[in-house]
């Protein structure tokens, strides 16, 4: 599947400046993105911060970008992507939202790795409100008996 990107220059960034997104490997399930800007970005300890990649994409009906963690951005750097979603509809540059979650401030310099991002398919469901979730069909809509049972349900 090819998907059609636009780079946005602004008046101290130039096209040159701003990264395609490449996938490292083959058999990646991601491309990774890259910060397109001319200054270092600090976020501290405990905080935010939107970076600009400078791209905009057209995400064909049927289908999102999440945006994903880059492994070694948590290990290395304690940074993680907020929002993950960037849906068909939107026609605007794409920003990743990452969050220090370390204690120690972190820089991104322009040109960084900043994140990857995977196509996935969406489909669409309408909710439908009932009264009881016992039996809504007369086959099993899952083969798990975990239930109501969540985080270390399994053992840890």
């Amino acid at each position: 599947m090819r998907i059609r990107y636009k780079k946005i220059t602004c008046d101290d960034l130039s096209l040159e400046n701003i990264k395609t997104p490449v996938r490292a490997n083959p058999s990646d399930a991601g491309l990774d993105i890259f910060y397109a800007g001319t200054m270092d970005i600090i976020i501290e300890s405990l905080q935010n911060c939107m970076v600009p990649t400078r791209l905009i994409f057209e995400i064909p009906h049927g289908y999102m970008l999440e945006v994903c963690n880059r492994g070694s951005m948590g290990a290395k750097k304690s940074l993680i992507v907020g929002a993950h979603i960037v849906d068909s509809g939107y026609g605007g540059e794409v920003f990743i939202d990452l969050h220090n979650i370390g204690r120690e401030n972190q820089i991104i310099k322009p040109g960084d790795k900043i994140a990857q991002l995977v196509m996935i398919p969406v489909v669409s469901f309408i909710p439908v409100e009932v009264e009881e979730l016992v039996a809504l069909y007369d086959f099993p809509v899952t083969i798990s008996e975990r239930g109501s049972n969540s985080l270390g349900s399994t053992g840890v």
